[in-house]
């Protein structure tokens, strides 16, 4: 079991605290101990906060249908439920998916605040939970403000006898992430000095978060981001932070190729570079390929391996165990519900089962770049070769998912929230600013340090345009690309055509998703729906 998740059994008859892999923290259980009598334990604050951790597991788990599906990339099978209403932007306010992760946040974010609110009890050797506490919150808010834009920012545990939650309307855009920006900031004093854990939120963490936050804001402030972005980038060893990449002259060699002018000395070809380099893709994922090496190409398919999901690359990540189960966790499980919540994948749609229901198959206009004369590395190590048509003209051929190559709801892999590439790219992106293109040579080494890793050429000069495309294909799968679009203000364009081509119902409303209508009915008149809706 990954400890950081290991759940938490307040027993009332013994008065004491224990972990365990039956039930997760429950802070409303009545059996449980009051809030006090936990506070005043000598782990109290340690527990409290494996207990956000372990609520975040479910926050995932639906997002890949709601941003990913949402996106020129991935496309649904006509027949499969709601998911193909979701991929033609015909999402209903009523719609379950909408609603769980609107409140799968939410608890979140309540768990958050159970800590930030008794902060000043927290001893001295358990600071950095407070740290980790604003941390969620801000991260959980920053998923909300980018999925449904204008949202309340919940800064206290709401006392469901009163009414509290009036103190909390929906907010500008720009004010939410204010907010958010605070609460990285005030993260990073509470985590500063603390142990760099990629399953715990870390100092490093927050602050590249903070600048994604200052990059996404409706008036992005560049300066701010890449102050933060270079505070780490120029630090990258003291934060143990790099891509997985091999070097050519450290590369393997897979199979024999003569040397044309000495027939007895072996010859590096690209082909066997780039084999080495799908590799190293993979093991971003915490992935391991199967099989050999024949004709050019490795054989074999993809299986997650726990030892590879902790390294440089990641930043932070959330957690999940292999567990054979017949009573699989979704998002909108309850706590009777869970057999072991370390057993949660990040997203049913997103593993092997995904094809299954039909909604992590590529579209024709994601395969249209990702072919394997454009992405030699990515092909291999995004997407189902075996299923890949070349020619483009099969539209029943459906080409899937591979980076998360797990057994649906039992699945283990991890869910990667950031990535060491995706600060590579940030940081270019902050430089660039306004300008539609930059010969700076940081932006230039930044951009092209993750091209390497994909196996193409470096560039001299960098434009906005090509920065979006190499986020398209670094990413895919990751739920960024509908976010990237509204960040470089492409949305409306790219999507319209998108739509338009293949008959679907994109507006400019409705690059968020409708403010989930259960919101709206508990409070009625306070809530207003999104434009669109």
């Amino acid at each position: 079991m990954k400890n950081i998740y290991k759940k938490i059994l307040v027993s009332f008859s013994v008065v004491a605290l224990v972990t365990s892999c039956e039930k997760e923290l429950d802070l409303s259980n009545p059996t449980a101990l009051s809030i006090e009598e936990l506070l005043q334990t000598n782990n109290g604050f340690q527990l409290l906060s494996n207990g956000v951790l372990d609520a975040y597991q479910k926050v995932p788990a639906n997002e890949f249908l709601l941003i990913e599906l949402r996106s020129d990339n991935v496309r649904a099978n006509s027949e499969n439920g709601n998911f193909p209403a979701i991929n033609a932007y015909n999402v209903d306010p009523n719609n379950g998916d909408v609603a769980t992760y609107y409140s799968n946040n939410m608890a979140t974010i309540k768990h958050a605040n159970t800590i930030i609110d008794n902060r000043f009890l927290a001893p001295e050797d358990q600071q950095y939970t407070v740290g980790e506490a604003y941390f969620m919150r801000a991260l959980c808010h920053f998923n909300l403000v980018r999925a449904y834009q204008n949202v309340p920012y919940i800064d206290k545990v709401l006392d469901i006898t009163k009414d509290e939650a009036l103190d909390y309307p929906q907010l500008p855009e720009a004010d939410v992430y204010a907010k958010i920006i605070n609460d990285f900031k005030t993260s990073i004093a509470y985590l500063d000095g603390g142990v760099q854990n990629r399953y715990r939120p870390s100092k490093g963490a927050a602050i590249c978060l903070a600048a994604k936050a200052y990059l996404s804001q409706p008036n992005p402030n560049y300066g701010e981001a890449e102050l933060l972005l270079a505070s780490v980038i120029e630090n990258n060893t003291s934060y143990n932070y790099d891509l997985i990449f091999t070097e050519r002259n450290n590369a393997d060699q897979f199979e024999f190729n003569a040397d044309p002018l000495n027939p007895t000395t072996d010859v590096l070809t690209d082909a066997e570079y780039y084999a080495n380099l799908v590799i190293d893709y993979g093991h971003v994922l915490g992935n391991t390929i199967s099989d050999g090496y024949t004709d050019g190409a490795l054989d074999g398919s993809w299986s997650n391996s726990s030892a590879l999901e902790i390294n440089d690359e990641v930043i932070f990540s959330i957690a999940y165990d292999l567990v054979s189960s017949d009573n699989y966790v979704t998002s909108d499980s309850g706590l009777d519900d869970q057999v072991q919540t370390d057993s949660e994948s990040h997203s049913f749609a997103m593993t092997l089962q995904g094809p299954s229901n039909g909604v992590n198959i590529a579209t024709l206009d994601f395969l249209e770049v990702m072919t394997p004369e454009l992405q030699p590395v990515r092909f291999y190590a995004s997407v189902n070769a075996l299923d890949y048509s070349a020619t483009l003209i099969d539209n029943t051929k459906d080409t899937f998912n591979v980076k998360f190559p797990t057994n649906g709801e039992i699945g283990d892999n991890d869910w990667i929230v950031l990535r060491y590439a995706d600060v590579l790219l940030l940081y270019a992106e902050a430089i660039l600013g306004n300008d539609d293109s930059t010969t700076d040579s940081r932006a230039i080494d930044a951009f092209n340090k993750v091209r390497l890793r994909a196996g193409l050429e470096e560039v001299v000069n960098l434009t906005k345009a090509d920065l979006l495309a190499e986020r398209r294909v670094e990413f895919v799968y990751e739920n960024q690309r509908l976010y990237d679009l509204i960040r470089f203000g492409k949305a409306d364009d790219v999507l319209t055509t998108f739509s338009n081509e293949n008959s679907l119902f994109f507006t400019n409303e409705k690059k968020y998703l409708p403010f989930p209508q259960r919101e709206i009915d508990n409070l009625p008149n306070f809530y207003k729906q999104n434009n669109g809706y």
